[in-house]
């Protein structure tokens, strides 16, 4: 089912004017992509395709490039009006819960294993998805779930509060660099004023955590629904002693969590083990090569030819 993902109809303008903004300035500044991607940092491939216009900036993004480039504020200004998902698809059993997330009013999560799709990054969702998917439903799968955080990363977007297992930190998607990445987001979203990011550590087994991951939900007109997911399907219930006392399991959990400085100070942690991560990877990688060359350089010596040698008559 396809649906507008913004109130106010079509975009004011296009990803592609984004795009040629960002350019403009960073050659004005005399920057390369590859430089601007090692101030933000980033891939070079992404500055790439966000010039081009075929991939979506997140607004700390936007917001870095007008200080990088001294911008006076224009490029977060334009990420501010830009419809950037003009229209998505979702999964027909996840539409209902995308819909509640375009008006819900607060919003509170419980999520092990794997970050909240609220707060994925392009690469950890799109490895993810790449995963199980082709290369097209893939695509199509990460804009429907990147389009859901737009509204929570406004300026006046709604309470929202993740405690997040450090499985969630811990377990590797992908390489390195997108767990870095990944990390670096959600520090970045913590520090807005209605995100709230907190950690529940693996090293506390007291810890009473639900059974499996949930959402509670808070619309305009005070319904309050509980949400779940089990394979491909997705589960609500509104009745308010089941609300109630989820939302009890989940005050304890939040009060056994790090606070949202202590959690901040184990994701950066993370993080930087994930930048010697890549690093000892890259370590790895050279040390295989070396025994590999080494291996064929002998194998080439025991294929050659042998010729008797001359031996010097006495």
């Amino acid at each position: 089912m396809s649906r507008r993902n913004a109130d106010g109809g079509a975009g004011v303008t296009t990803a592609a004017v984004f795009g040629e903004v960002l350019k403009h300035f960073r050659e004005a500044a005399g920057l390369t992509q590859g430089a601007l991607a090692l101030e933000i940092p980033c891939d070079r491939s992404h500055v790439a395709r966000i010039e081009a216009g075929t991939r979506v900036p997140t607004d700390t993004f936007a917001k870095q490039c007008d200080e990088l480039l001294g911008t006076g504020g224009v490029l977060g200004r334009l990420w501010g009006k830009i419809d950037w998902y003009p229209e998505v698809q979702h999964p027909d059993w996840f539409q209902r819960r995308a819909d509640m997330d375009a008006e819900a009013v607060r919003l509170y999560e419980y999520q092990e294993a794997v970050v909240p799709g609220l707060l994925q990054t392009y690469g950890y969702a799109w490895t993810l998805f790449s995963r199980i998917l082709d290369k097209g439903e893939a695509e199509a799968r990460v804009r429907a779930r990147l389009s859901r955080q737009q509204r929570f990363l406004a300026d006046d977007g709604p309470l929202y509060v993740a405690l997040l297992d450090e499985s969630c930190l811990r377990n590797m998607v992908g390489c390195g660099t997108v767990m870095r990445e990944q990390c670096a987001h959600l520090l970045n979203a913590g520090r807005r004023r209605n995100i709230l990011v907190q950690v529940v550590p693996s090293d506390h087994p007291d810890v009473r955590r639900p059974n499996s991951s949930m959402s509670l939900i808070e619309l305009p007109k005070g319904d309050r629904w509980v949400y779940s997911e089990s394979l491909d399907r997705g589960h609500f219930n509104n009745d308010p002693s089941i609300y109630l006392r989820h939302s009890q399991t989940y005050d304890v959990l939040r009060a056994d969590a790090l606070s949202a400085r202590d959690s901040a100070t184990l994701i950066s942690d993370v993080m930087g083990r994930y930048e010697h991560h890549d690093e000892a990877r890259v370590r790895c990688g050279d040390v295989d090569q070396e025994q590999s060359q080494r291996r064929q350089r002998r194998q080439l010596r025991r294929n050659r030819p042998r010729y008797p040698r001359r031996r010097a008559r006495p």
